[in-house]
């Protein structure tokens, strides 16, 4: 790969790139990948030592970091913690990658390198899995960029790296839309939200009620609500002017979120089609579905774009 990824912005930015998941989910694939496209990277880095080594590091390349329960002191309450201390910091634009994959193929590829499973070094390696997943949860919803690597050969990996981090100026800012229930709260690292619960609700239609807002039929029923082709506009206009100058401030990664009651028919429906317009202006998207995903209606983030 000859493409290199956005490096600092024009004010001085330090980008950094924390890759992590599951062991067995293509982490050190990843890392190969991104080193390749002009990077530094450093993997298995102690958590310890993350915030001095940010903080101290002259400006330069992206500063990829492959962090998971290999590492020495790892644990998910001090990965997070870095990441919102990190994320508050005006010199420094993180992103943070989560490479996921089904229980049953991590087992399958630790069946075929027969390595044992870190959690689980005296047991199976399906127990090690479980337990790993159920352990990373919290890291996987602060994800910006979340690839489901079950059915993708390291090639496919390469290649979807490429196509976020190596591509042309609109590719390389990471951007991603989310939808959620207000019930459960706002999602962490949202920038900007939109609420429309103003809008017709498929809810209380019960030929609708039991699908979600990918469906052609809630999204109709939806655009026919008087409100809703001015107010998605205005929002398709407002991403669209933002979006250059967030690029040019040297920001690498934006995120927008519709919420509504239950995060399955409005917010679901806003979240694909602005993703879908912006997409088609030349801008990568991913889209975060997080209700459906606590509901398992969704494996991971879809890309468009």
């Amino acid at each position: 790969m000859s493409a290199v990824p956005a490096s600092t912005g024009t004010s001085g930015h330090q980008r950094v790139i924390f890759v992590t998941g599951p062991s067995g989910a293509g982490r050190s694939t990843a890392i190969r990948a991104l080193e390749d496209m002009g990077c530094e990277t450093i993997d298995n880095l102690p958590l310890s030592l993350v915030p001095a080594l940010i903080g101290g590091a002259p400006k330069g390349p992206p500063l990829v970091l492959g962090l998971d329960v290999r590492n020495r002191d790892f644990s998910v309450a001090a990965l997070i913690e870095i990441i919102s201390s990190l994320s508050a910091e005006p010199d420094v634009s993180l992103e943070l990658i989560y490479l996921d994959s089904r229980a049953d193929i991590l087992v399958r590829r630790y069946s075929e390198t027969r390595r044992r499973h870190p959690l689980a070094p005296a047991e199976t390696a399906a127990e090690g899995v479980e337990r790993e997943l159920d352990l990373m949860r919290p890291i996987q919803s602060r994800a910006d960029i979340l690839i489901d690597t079950s059915d993708l050969t390291p090639h496919e990996l390469r290649a979807e790296l490429e196509r976020w981090f190596g591509g042309s100026a609109a590719q390389r800012l990471a951007l991603s839309v989310h939808s959620f229930s207000y019930k459960r709260g706002l999602p962490r690292g949202i920038d900007m939200v939109f609420d429309v619960r103003f809008l017709r609700n498929p809810y209380w239609s019960a030929g609708l009620r039991a699908l979600d807002g990918r469906s052609d039929a809630v999204s109709a029923y939806i655009s026919e609500d008087p409100r809703f082709p001015a107010f998605f506009e205005k929002v398709a206009d407002l991403a669209e002017f933002l979006l250059p100058a967030y690029l040019e401030e040297g920001k690498s990664h934006l995120s927008l979120g519709f919420g509504c009651t239950g995060g399955q028919h409005r917010s679901v429906a806003l979240a694909e089609k602005l993703a879908a317009a912006l997409a088609a202006k030349g801008w990568g998207v991913s889209i975060r579905h997080h209700e459906l995903e606590r509901r398992g209606m969704v494996a991971a983030a879809a890309r468009t774009g």
